[in-house]
């Protein structure tokens, strides 16, 4: 039996003073059927900053996979065009900056080893998708503080995969 594909999308986005950020991820698992099943979440911090949102969203959308076997082929697209070599150096900005959250994400990617690291254009359907549930989170942390939350079934069939 072969492992199902899975394609992740992540965003962030932050706003500096006083520093409120958001994230969000979709997954799409493709079933043998034919079939896809579709899921994300958002979430929120205050106090934080643009690595630590990107990361939160790439920590999030890897630990979704708990379900799924580690040879199970994964594509990552993130919005965050430096993301893929933030996550492979060792004192790159985002180590220096969110060392604990470097150190999670680097040990799900690692944990991965059929990962594809893809870069989503700013100009892709799923990125404004994506932006909107960050900014969803940005918001709700102004209020709520720290929050995670998952993306509505409804939405989630709006998105453009």
């Amino acid at each position: 039996m072969t492992s199902p594909a899975v394609t992740l999308w992540t965003a962030a986005l932050c706003k500096q003073d006083p520093g409120y950020g958001g994230w969000a991820f979709v997954r799409k698992t493709d079933g043998e059927s034919g079939a896809a099943t579709i899921k994300g979440a958002a979430g929120g911090e205050r106090r934080t900053s643009p690595a630590r949102m990107s990361l939160s969203a790439v920590i999030e959308a890897l630990t979704s996979l708990s379900d799924l076997p580690p040879d199970t082929p994964v594509t990552l697209r993130f919005a965050d065009p430096a993301l893929a070599g933030e996550l492979v150096a060792s004192d790159g900005a985002y180590a220096t900056a969110e060392p604990e959250a470097w150190a999670a994400a680097r040990a799900l990617v690692a944990a991965r080893p059929v990962l594809n690291l893809v870069p989503l254009a700013t100009s892709a359907p799923q990125t404004g998708f994506l932006a909107a549930w960050a900014e969803f989170g940005l918001d709700t942390s102004k209020s709520r503080g720290s929050f995670k939350a998952a993306i509505p079934k409804p939405n989630l069939m709006k998105f453009p995969a």
